[in-house]
């Protein structure tokens, strides 16, 4: 899926919380989305997915502006935070809903679980266990499982190795490079962790302050260029 900002103003009051006037995805991209806090990563990505409308600007997804057509919805796999969730459900009855959602029988919603066993064993779940008793991590690898699954074009994801386990982030980064080489899934990943991002991403996106201020392709230097400009050295990673 191939997604387009244009004139992108978003404003909550005085304040200027996001002005990208012009940016752009290329299907099958993995790219990381990086910034400190308040740079305007969520408000990026709850306007990438039609949650918050902006104050100005439009955003197309393959050529259809996001705010009138409505199909990208069946393309699209996403997890921001537990709001995603529906709480009062079990993890087989959510990831049912979930499956059914994208027009999936149960059998075939079963099987694509299946492809995710290393990540999240169904089979071993408390079936009885409602959403709102997991712990944050648990909830987190349910929402990010439900986001995977359909194999859609175009995947969003905040902070999904927050909250994980080793094991479990590094399940993640298998599955999310698996879907991006085998499926040529647009992927977007926002995170705090330069790390794992650098290390799976093959584009990142830097936001400070609501503005685009690095868009690069990720290299050996890549990393060492981002903790500079986190650490104040901004002068070595201007070009």
């Amino acid at each position: 899926m191939h997604v387009d900002f244009n004139q992108i103003e978003k404003r909550f009051g005085d304040k200027v919380a996001l002005n990208i006037p012009s940016w752009s995805i290329e299907k099958g991209d993995l790219l990381g989305l990086v910034g400190s806090n308040g740079a305007g990563k969520t408000t990026f990505l709850r306007i990438l997915l039609d949650l918050l409308l902006p104050t100005s600007g439009s955003v197309r997804l393959d050529g259809r502006l996001l705010a009138i057509d409505s199909s990208w919805r069946k393309r699209t796999g996403s997890y921001l935070d537990r709001s995603f969730l529906v709480e009062y459900l079990t993890i087989p009855e959510y990831l049912s809903f979930v499956g059914a959602a994208f027009g999936f029988t149960e059998e075939e919603t079963n099987q694509r679980l299946a492809e995710f066993e290393r990540f999240l064993p169904i089979s071993r779940v408390d079936t009885t266990r409602l959403l709102r008793d997991l712990s944050t991590g648990n909830a987190k690898k349910v929402g990010i499982l439900a986001a995977l699954f359909p194999r859609p074009e175009f995947v969003v994801l905040d902070e999904p190795f927050a909250n994980l386990d080793p094991p479990s982030q590094i399940r993640l980064k298998d599955e999310l490079s698996l879907m991006a080489e085998t499926h040529q899934t647009t992927m977007i990943i926002s995170s705090h962790d330069l790390g794992h991002v650098t290390e799976i991403c093959d584009r990142i996106t830097l936001l400070d302050a609501g503005v685009v201020k690095r868009d690069i392709h990720t290299s050996e230097e890549t990393l060492s260029e981002l903790k500079d400009f986190f650490s104040g050295d901004r002068q070595t990673s201007a070009t």
